[in-house]
Parts: C-alpha cells; structure tokens; sequence
C-alpha cells in the first residue's frame, strides 16, 4: 500500500478548496452535521412537545408526520428537497442547504421521539403537583417536566448527532464535497489508491464519531454521578 496520495491530497480531504475555493471535505461534513444538530434539536423538541400534548388535534397529526418522515430512507428526503425545493420556490436552491434541510426533518423526527421518551419518563407526579400549585399545563411542561427530561435525553442526543455524522455521506448524492465526495474525487482523479483513500476516509469517520460516543458516555457518568449525590 502506498499512503503517499493521502498526504498529497490531506489538504483537500481536511478543508476542500477553501480558502480559495468551496469549503468541503472534513470541515464540510462537520459544518453540516453540526448545523443539522442544532436545527434538529430545536424543532426535534417542538415537535417532541407536540406529540404528546393533551389534544388530539394537536398530538396526532403531529405523529403523523414523524411516523411518515421516519418511515422513508434519509436518501428519500435528500431527492425530495433536491427537487421539490426549486419547484416551491420558483428558483435553484443551494444543494447545501437543500442537504442542511433534508438532514433537519430527518433527524428532527428521530428527536422527537426521544424527547417524547423523555417527557413521558417523568413520573405523573411531578405534573400532578406542579398543576395543584395553580400553574398552567404549559407552564409546568416548561419549568418542571422538560428541565428533568432533558438530563436523560442529552446522551440520546449525542448518540443522534453521531449517527447524524455518518448520515452526511449521503450528501454526495447531489453533489456537495463533504468527505466521502471528496474521497470519490481523489479516486476518480488518481485511479490507482481506492484501498488507502477509502480506509484513510473510514479511519476519519471513525475518529469523528468514537470521539463524540466517548463524549456520551462521559455525559452519562456525569449525570448519573450528579443523581446519587
């Protein structure tokens, strides 16, 4: 084996062309697991909420939507937004912020569930008593029910965002440079290395994803350490 062509090309493979060029390779599949997370949290957790309020109206045609997102491959809604979202908007759309959009409702369904988990986990006492104190349904899930919940749903969502990091390799489909489309790039343009760029490719994303596992675990020693105490 002859791992020269990583070090010829481990520029490419770490930021893409940037600066003179488009951002991609390791930084691009950090730049768009770390933008999904944080937008996948925040609607994750709405529709988390959403799913399980007290109105049926509400909670069901909320799980309706999670259960068809979460019933299709990522692949699915990766072309959905790829061609559904010039057509709404009358114009090209950016194919990373089609993959940024696609990875959201993805992910987002999945977090809804755990939040979901999580709420539920809540002994039915807590809300019982929160309510006898006068304050309101909402009032309750907001400052006793989901500040609980959402201890033991961080490592969940560590765990969500690691799987969300591997997912970004399918956003090569449509085109946008994150590591395994440069890695094919490297390969088409060499045709001689496919077994060291594609294990050198497996040993980042390895890296990438034990190192925020480690950080799951970690979390889970701490709060479980901060419970006993």
């Amino acid at each position: 084996m002859d791992f020269q062509v990583i070090a010829d090309n481990f520029t490419y493979f770490m930021i893409g062309s940037w600066p003179k060029g488009d951002l991609g390779g390791v930084a691009l599949t950090i730049y768009l697991a770390v933008t999904s997370c944080l937008l996948s949290f925040i609607f994750g957790l709405l529709l988390g909420l959403l799913s399980v309020s007290r109105h049926r109206f509400i909670s069901l045609p909320t799980m309706l939507v999670i259960n068809l997102v979460r019933g299709v491959p990522l692949l699915m809604v990766i072309f959905w937004m790829y061609f559904l979202l010039p057509a709404f908007f009358g114009h090209g759309f950016p194919e990373i912020r089609t993959v940024i959009i696609a990875l959201t409702c993805f992910t987002a369904a999945y977090m809804s569930q755990i939040v979901r988990a999580g709420v539920e986990g809540i002994p039915r006492g807590q809300l019982e008593a929160g309510t006898s104190t006068g304050l309101k349904h909402w009032q309750v899930m907001l400052y006793i029910v989901l500040p609980q919940g959402l201890r033991n749903m961080i490592p969940s969502f560590v765990n969500q965002f690691v799987s969300l990091i591997k997912d970004t390799s399918l956003a090569f489909i449509v085109g946008v440079s994150e590591l395994t489309h440069v890695a094919t790039q490297v390969n088409n343009r060499t045709m001689a290395y496919p077994t060291e760029i594609f294990l050198f490719i497996a040993l980042v994303y390895f890296l990438l994803c034990y190192s925020f596992t480690s950080l799951s675990r970690w979390l889970e020693k701490r709060l479980s350490w901060r419970k006993s105490v």
